[in-house]
């Protein structure tokens, strides 16, 4: 990817106490920007409102929480764990966080709530996956979320 990329993966190794290289947190973010496709701008965005979308919802903790309340558990646990992640639909994103999210999410990304949700139903399952690369949220995922957040902003010329 980029001299962006490289200090966005050394941050979020740092961040997560070293585990992993930062070659690999690198490959994280830059292979969610790589599945993401459409313009460099457009998937920069998408990942940042949903790293966002965590840190307002209370983290990979409150997410967890969230789906859980909502009847699926299972599903956000899948993402969490080491295993397959299980889909996600635009209308369960929308049930989970709620119209009025999701028509805040589409605003910032310059488009509709339908496509909002779907767009963050593509992404949420593997960003979660790949910030609980142990299989278990790290007790730091609050920092990683900030600076990668920062460091994707700045991507944008935010």
């Amino acid at each position: 990817m980029g001299l962006l990329d490289g200090a966005l993966g050394d941050a979020l190794g740092s961040a997560m106490g070293g585990k992993g290289s930062a070659g690999n947190l690198q490959g994280m973010l830059g292979g969610l920007l790589g599945q993401l496709g459409g313009g460099q701008g457009t998937s920069n965005a998408l990942l940042t409102t949903a790293m966002s979308l965590l840190q307002q919802q209370g983290g990979l903790e409150g997410i967890v929480k969230k789906f859980s309340a909502g009847g699926m558990g299972s599903m956000v646990e899948s993402w969490v764990g080491t295993g397959a992640n299980a889909p996600v639909s635009a209308a369960q994103i929308t049930q989970v966080f709620g119209e009025s999210t999701v028509t805040d999410i589409a605003k910032q990304l310059g488009t509709d709530p339908q496509q909002a949700s779907g767009s963050l139903a593509s992404v949420l399952p593997e960003l979660i996956n790949r910030l609980t690369p142990d299989g278990q949220i790290p007790s730091n995922s609050a920092d990683v979320l900030t600076q990668g957040i920062a460091l994707l902003r700045t991507r944008l010329g935010a």
